[in-house]
C-alpha cells in the first residue's frame, strides 16, 4: 500500500519545543524532515545539538533564510520567538504551504497582541490564522493553512474548562486557575533562575497576575463559550524537569454530584484519542502523561458550595507544544489524529 510523504520544514530546531518536534516526527510514517533550522547552532548536525538523536536525525541545521526554504516543503513548524516567527510566516504564506507556528504570533487577538506584546508585525494574515486546540476547532484547523498553536499553560486551562462553559454549568466570571510547570516551560536559553541550584528543593509563584498565557486563555475561552470569560491566573515552578499540572477552581450554576460533572466531560470528549477522564475520586499526575501527547482530568464537585475543582495534566513539551502541533498537521493533512503520536507515557 502507498503510503503518502510530506516534506517537512523545522525552523527553530535547537529548543526545547523544536527538539521534541524532530524526535516525534522522524517516526511519523508520513513525514520526512527535509529543512530544519537553527540560529546559534547553523552548521551543526542535529544530534550534536541533542545527544540523544544520534544516529537517528543527522540533518544539518541551516540559518534562516525564509528565501532558502525549498520549494518542495509542504508543512512548516515554526518553533521561533515571537516577532521573528511572525516575520518569517508572512514572507512564505502565500506559498503553497501548510505552516504551524508554536510561537505567540498568532494565537491573540491585534488588540491583546499590542497589550502584551507591543504591536502585531503582520495583521493582515492574523485573521486568518486559527487557534489551534485540536479537540475543540478540529473542522476549522482541517480548512486552514496557518494554526496558531496553543501555549502549554492553556492547553491544560482550555480542554477541562470549555466542555463546562459551553453547557453554562460555571459561572464565566470566578475561574481560578493554579498551574505548576516543570523548568523545560521557561525554554532552553541559559537564565541564572534556572540554574540547578535556584531551582532544585524550590518551589515558586512567577508572574503572578501578569502571565501572557492569561489574555490567551481568556480570548479563547470566551471566544468557544460566547461568554465574557475571566480568570485569575498563577503560575508556579517545580523542580522537574517536564509537565504541567493545573488545579482549577469553579462556581457551579447548580449543585451537581461529581458523577455528573464527570459524564459531561466523558461525553464531550468521547471519540477523542488524547483526552482521558478520570473516574470518581482519581486525579490525574504529571508522571501519567510523561512523554506522551495525553491531557488527563480529573474533577470533585462541592455541591453545598456550588463549586468544583478540576485537576488537568500535559506534558507541555508534547500536549502543551509540539505533540499537539503533530496532531493538527495531521488533520490538515487529512490523516488519523493518532499517527505518528501513539506514544505510551513513560512511567517511573
Amino acid at each position: 500500500m502507498f503510503m503518502q510523504e510530506f516534506n517537512v520544514a523545522i525552523l527553530g530546531a535547537s529548543g526545547y519545543t523544536g527538539g521534541e518536534l524532530v524526535r516525534i516526527l522522524v517516526n511519523h510514517p508520513n513525514v520526512k524532515i527535509s529543512y530544519i533550522t537553527a540560529e546559534r547552532h547553523a552548521g551543526k548536525k542535529v544530534s550534536e545539538v541533542f545527544p540523544h538523536l544520534k544516529g537517528i536525525v543527522d540533518l544539518k541545521l541551516e540559518k534562516l533564510d525564509s528565501k532558502n526554504i525549498p520549494d518542495d516543503i509542504e508543512i512548516v513548524f515554526a518553533a521561533l520567538p515571537h516577532g521573528t516567527s511572525a516575520d518569517v510566516i508572512h514572507e512564505i504564506y502565500d506559498r503553497n504551504v501548510k505552516i504551524i507556528d508554536l510561537g505567540a504570533d498568532f494565537r491573540l487577538s491585534e488588540g491583546n497582541y499590542r497589550q502584551w506584546y507591543g504591536d502585531h508585525p503582520c495583521t493582515d494574515i492574523l485573521k486568518d490564522a486559527v487557534y489551534g486546540i485540536s479537540e475543540l476547532y478540529k473542522k476549522q484547523i482541517a480548512e486552514s493553512s496557518l494554526i496558531a498553536n496553543p501555549g502549554c499553560y492553556p492547553t491544560s486551562s482550555i480542554l477541562p474548562l470549555a466542555p463546562l462553559l459551553k453547557k453554562n454549568m460555571v459561572d464565566e466570571s470566578s475561574i481560578i486557575i493554579d498551574s505548576k510547570s516543570g523548568v523545560s516551560g521557561a525554554g532552553r536559553s541559559p537564565s541564572l533562575d534556572l540554574h540547578f541550584c535556584e531551582v532544585s528543593e524550590g518551589f515558586k509563584a512567577y508572574k503572578v497576575a501578569g502571565h501572557r498565557h492569561s489574555p490567551e486563555i481568556e480570548q479563547h475561552l470566551s471566544e468557544y463559550s460566547n461568554k465574557n470569560v475571566e480568570i485569575i491566573f498563577t503560575p508556579h515552578l517545580i523542580p522537574i524537569d517536564r509537565g504541567i499540572l493545573s488545579t482549577i477552581y469553579v462556581k457551579t450554576d447548580k449543585e451537581y454530584k461529581t458523577s455528573e460533572l464527570i459524564q459531561t466531560l466523558k461525553q464531550f470528549y468521547k471519540g477523542c484519542s488524547f483526552i482521558r477522564i478520570y473516574d470518581e475520586d482519581q486525579f490525574p499526575n504529571i508522571s501519567y502523561v510523561r512523554g506522551s501527547n495525553y491531557c488527563d482530568i480529573g474533577i470533585k464537585s462541592i455541591p453545598e458550595k456550588k463549586s468544583a475543582v478540576i485537576v488537568s495534566v500535559i506534558d507541555n513539551l508534547v500536549k502543551g507544544a509540539s505533540g499537539q502541533a503533530v496532531q493538527n498537521m495531521n488533520i490538515m493533512m487529512d490523516l488519523p489524529e493518532t499517527t505518528g503520536l501513539n506514544i505510551n507515557p513513560v512511567y517511573p
